[in-house]
């Protein structure tokens, strides 16, 4: 049964109030699940080829969303288009591109990698959606680009293989950038809920063509299966539903924060129980897309 959505109310967006206890919780929560998801998918990648990690992962978070009561919606025409859009870039393509990526780079790097994503949503949020910006904006983003290349320059200088899984990352990443200013004012209009249910049943269909193609090479164990397990009903489904709520309480630049903390969180799982090697530069471009990614996140106002 569908419902017919309510009258449509305002972008969800950034109002520069102090977050909420509520706010932190959820945050920290995101950011704690997203940073083990690269130690998930390594794990994985033990005995399942990444079309099969992608779909699972994606099939599982949408089976988890869709026995909630309120998933389901009537989408107005003229979302349509925006709703497959973030279908493709907030999941299926970045979602394709990490497994394959950690084939050529560790969960480290790949988790440091991911730390931009602020500076991205903010670059969108000023090139294609009318956010003013600020002197300390524009520098934070030339300074988080910066740290960028830094963390990527060890691993292209390694040679074309790690070369590769860097720019995969990279583009995973600018996906989620403009996904999270593509999502919010859908999430305002209908509900976080429905609208990541809907958005992971289509990115369902979109990855299974690769997960079947990857489906003869891949190999049944305990220790991948369940990571993999995780990875979609938690890493998936629980955290985009969360991630989709904190968009519509704080907006999707605040919202996007949530990378301060996931480098962080997978360099030390990736240390701890991959042996993961992380070059000096990489931590020093770390502090620089945190850094950068404070300035160029700080309060924006939509153009009149």
């Amino acid at each position: 049964m569908t419902t017919t959505p309510a009258a449509p109310t305002p972008v969800a967006g950034d109002t520069g109030a102090a977050f909420t206890g509520s706010d932190w919780a959820i945050f920290v929560a995101i950011s704690v699940i997203w940073g083990a998801s690269f130690l998930l998918i390594d794990i994985g990648l033990e005995s399942l080829e990444p079309g099969v990690i992608t779909l699972l992962r994606v099939a599982l978070g949408a089976a988890t969303l869709g026995f909630l009561p309120g998933s389901s919606m009537r989408l107005l025409p003229e979302d349509r288009l925006r709703m497959l859009t973030i279908s493709v870039t907030w999941v299926a393509l970045p979602f394709t591109l990490f497994p394959l990526a950690e084939q050529h780079i560790n969960s480290a790097v790949a988790g440091l990698l991911n730390g931009g994503m602020p500076m991205f949503t903010a670059l969108f949020g000023l090139a294609l959606f009318g956010r003013r910006t600020t002197g300390p904006q524009l520098v934070g983003l030339g300074v988080g680009l910066v740290g960028v290349a830094l963390i990527s320059w060890p691993s292209l200088t390694e040679g074309t293989s790690e070369a590769l899984g860097v720019v995969m990352v990279v583009v995973a990443t600018v996906g989620y950038g403009l996904s999270v200013n593509l999502a919010a004012p859908l999430q305002a209009r209908y509900g976080p809920l429905p609208i990541v249910a809907r958005m992971l049943v289509l990115a369902t269909l979109w990855t299974t063509p690769f997960g079947l193609y990857g489906l003869p090479e891949s190999s049944v164990e305990v220790d991948p299966i369940v990571a993999v397990a995780v990875l979609g009903v938690v890493g998936t489904g629980i955290a985009y539903l969360l991630m989709g709520t904190l968009v519509s309480r704080v907006g999707p630049t605040r919202a996007s924060f949530i990378t301060y903390l996931i480098p962080g969180v997978a360099l030390v799982l990736g240390v701890v129980f991959r042996d993961d090697d992380v070059a000096v530069l990489a931590l020093v471009g770390v502090v620089l897309v945190v850094g950068g990614a404070v300035l160029a996140s700080r309060e924006e106002r939509a153009q009149p």
